[in-house]
């Protein structure tokens, strides 16, 4: 073995094994690019994201209507002015005209409507619930969101690792082709290993192309969820989720069934179309209207008072009635599929988590060992003249791809337990 070949196979494992041992590199602040975790995007999601002023105004819609349900009717004022004259012709009507007299005659009328009391206080509480749900909304709204977030954050940080992991191994495959040209410019191996190198190059430049891609258009769907607050050139930087200890799915039901903001909204709906019944059954009594009027005319002053009330002879509202029975039957029939939907997705994203932290737990314990090992023992066997610069190749794409794998698998976990969050209505 001559010296320049001895060197060749020291600067490549030198090089193989400074990128294998310094791990994927973290975010950092780079000149004029920012760095953001994922509290930050969340906060930043949920202060500019248009779904949540969209709640927000839904919020304040439903309190108008709750001071408009709280107000009083208006009172109704009429009144009318002319000129009168009273002629008197004498007696039997024969005879000239022997009186005339004139005035400005006028009269007004006032009139309150007085609503029943029941069907008022229906109404209140029709518009106090619907003011409820509203809030309630915002809660389901906030949860949503924060779980679109925290995937889309994963699938970037995934997207990330993936570029950097290509760009390790461009590197890698970068500094092995250089050696073999050299090796075989000096005659010390054939031409055909350089063709192969530039092969392996080629490919690895493909990889990082693709990398590079996937997180332009995940940094996309970032800042889509911030509405564009994030910008097109910044990086998020933090790990993945790990499964929590003590995670019982009888927990996780419960939770789901008495905090999940989907069905506590669905529940107020329910409760609400109740008292919409009850609104229109008492809308059957009709509302009375207390009236007063004032009238001065020639030769009479009269003050009276009233009564106006509608006789509901012909129609008792049977429409309005079995209308918002309807609508109960449909709220309820919601409100059942929802808990349905949801135990699944609960039931569903558990098993899912639990699945993937298994094999979290086999990467951990072994297998990522054993690839870095296999590595090892290539690079010796190369020097050794046992194994091909193809082998090195092989054995440093397996180690990569079992890096990918293992990236994954955290990021399956992540995803699950961001989804499992949003099905069981908060932080596990």
């Amino acid at each position: 073995m001559t010296m320049r070949y001895f060197r060749s196979l020291v600067c490549l494992t030198i090089v193989l094994l400074l990128n294998t041992a310094s791990g994927l590199p973290k975010a950092s602040a780079e000149s004029g690019v920012q760095v953001y975790n994922l509290d930050a995007i969340v906060e930043l999601a949920l202060a500019k994201n248009p779904v949540v002023s969209s709640a927000e105004g839904h919020i304040e819609q439903q309190r108008g209507q709750q001071t408009a349900a709280g107000a009083y009717p208006n009172p109704t004022v009429s009144g009318y002015s002319g000129y009168g004259e009273l002629r008197d012709t004498g007696r039997a009507g024969i005879g000239p005209l022997v009186d005339r007299q004139s005035l400005t005659e006028y009269n007004m009328m006032v009139g309150q409507p007085v609503e029943w009391p029941a069907m008022r206080a229906a109404r209140q509480r029709v518009a106090d619930i619907g003011l409820a749900t509203a809030n309630i909304g915002m809660l389901e709204t906030r949860l949503n969101l924060t779980s679109h977030v925290k995937v889309a954050f994963y699938r970037l940080l995934l997207a990330q690792q993936d570029a950097a992991l290509a760009r390790q191994n461009l590197d890698i495959v970068e500094g092995v082709a250089r050696i073999v040209k050299a090796r075989v410019k000096s005659g010390e191996a054939p031409q055909f290993e350089s063709i192969k190198a530039e092969v392996e190059v080629l490919k690895a430049r493909q990889q990082v192309a693709r990398a590079d891609n996937a997180v332009r258009i995940n940094r996309v769907a970032v800042d889509t969820l911030t509405g564009g607050a994030l910008g097109s050139s910044y990086v998020v930087q933090g790990d993945f989720m790990g499964m929590p200890k003590e995670l019982q799915i009888e927990g996780l039901m419960a939770r789901m069934m008495d905090q999940h903001p989907n069905i506590q909204r669905l529940l107020k709906s329910v409760e609400q179309s109740d008292w919409k019944i009850e609104f229109e059954r008492q809308s059957r009594l009709p509302t009375v209207t207390v009236g007063s009027s004032y009238w001065r005319e020639i030769g009479r002053e009269a003050i009276q008072g009233g009564l106006s009330v509608p006789m509901p002879f012909w129609y008792r509202r049977q429409g309005e009635i079995a209308s918002s029975l309807g609508a109960k039957r449909r709220e309820e029939a919601e409100l059942l599929r929802t808990r349905n939907e949801l135990a699944r997705a609960v039931h569903q994203h558990y098993q899912d988590a639990r699945t993937t932290a298994e094999l979290i737990e086999v990467f951990d314990k072994g297998l990522l060992k054993q690839a870095q090992e296999a590595l090892r023992l290539a690079q010796f066997s190369f020097q050794q003249g046992a194994s091909s610069l193809l082998e090195v190749f092989d054995a440093q794409r397996v180690q990569r791809q079992i890096q990918l794998d293992y990236a994954q698998a955290r990021h399956d976990l992540s995803v699950s337990l961001a989804r499992l969050e949003q099905a069981v209505g908060g932080m596990l």
